[in-house]
């Protein structure tokens, strides 16, 4: 008898293993990032006609207005945008370099076992491999819950640091913040030079972010939408209080498996090495403008 319990206990391990090791599912994500403080940027603006505001606010909505499939299994993920093709005339690759400036990427992969992540990113016509370790979020687990899509899920909020090369950070300056800044513009160093600015001086970026997920135990695993994770069940909604990424759908354990693994395309550098690349360009950037308006533009590339 007792190896008939031990042969059926070794029998319900083994099968439980391999429905471990097959499970996987797919989960879709609908992407808003609220578009007010973009708009205030060209408010007022006596030379953008009617028909201008119009496009660049139909332009606006479609970069802010994303679809995202999310892949995983029990260990790791992928994240990526839905392909869509632009439409005729439409300028997709200066919608690419602004959805780089969103937080957009391509295809974002997280392994929560070895607690790593790879992204690649194409920035001014130069592809990355973003290799790093993943963010250890101090999860707040509260008691709330709601029901999304079928699912019973419960929130969890953290704060975090605000990114200095997501543009969804940016907020326009206040009016005495603008008042402050042009008393920088004529300030003086200890040797009577005029002080210079950087372009991160010009940007009013808040030093953290609220992050509000609903996650549900009723999918087990620790995954998430873009990189976020390490809750006791899948993340289908998260809110960093500028952009609401929305589950949409979940499918799992069907017939056709995806591959689930890192990109391998561009030069390796690290989250910290890209921000530095990232800002540094657009610093480059700030000086053209600047040199275009004094008759002296130049233009901008990549080293090496």
């Amino acid at each position: 008898m007792k190896k008939i319990v031990f042969t059926i206990s070794l029998l319900l391990a083994f099968i439980f293993s391999n429905a471990q090791k097959d499970f996987q599912g797919m989960a879709v994500y609908e992407s808003k990032t609220s578009s007010a403080d973009f708009k205030k940027r060209f408010e007022g603006n006596k030379e953008m006609t009617p028909e201008m505001q119009k496009m660049i606010e139909e332009r606006m909505k479609k970069m802010l207005e994303k679809t995202f499939i999310l892949n995983f299994d029990k260990q790791a993920s992928i994240y990526k945008e839905e392909e869509k093709l632009d439409a005729p005339g439409q300028n997709g690759g200066g919608m690419r370099m602004m959805s780089s400036f969103m937080g957009g990427g391509g295809t974002y992969y997280k392994n929560a076992k070895e607690k790593s992540y790879t992204v690649d990113k194409e920035f001014m016509g130069k592809e990355f491999l973003i290799k790093d370790t993943l963010r250890t979020y101090k999860w707040n687990m509260e008691s709330e819950t709601r029901q999304i899509g079928g699912y019973t899920c419960y929130k969890a909020t953290t704060v975090i640091p605000a990114s200095k090369t997501d543009f969804r950070n940016f907020r326009p300056k206040k009016e005495e913040d603008k008042k402050e800044e042009d008393k920088k513009e004529v300030a003086k160093t200890s040797d009577g030079k005029e002080k210079k600015t950087s372009f991160m001086d010009e940007m009013d970026l808040p030093k953290e972010i609220t992050i509000t997920a609903w996650y549900t135990p009723e999918i087990p695993i620790n995954q998430g939408p873009e990189g976020y994770w390490g809750l006791p069940g899948l993340i289908l909604e998260v809110n960093d209080g500028k952009t609401i990424m929305l589950c949409s759908k979940v499918v799992l354990n069907s017939k056709d498996k995806v591959e689930i693994k890192a990109p391998n395309n561009g030069k390796v550098i690290t989250q910290k090495e890209y921000d530095d690349t990232i800002i540094k360009k657009m610093e480059e950037f700030r000086q053209m403008n600047q040199g275009e308006h004094d008759g002296h533009g130049r233009g901008m590339r990549f080293g090496g």
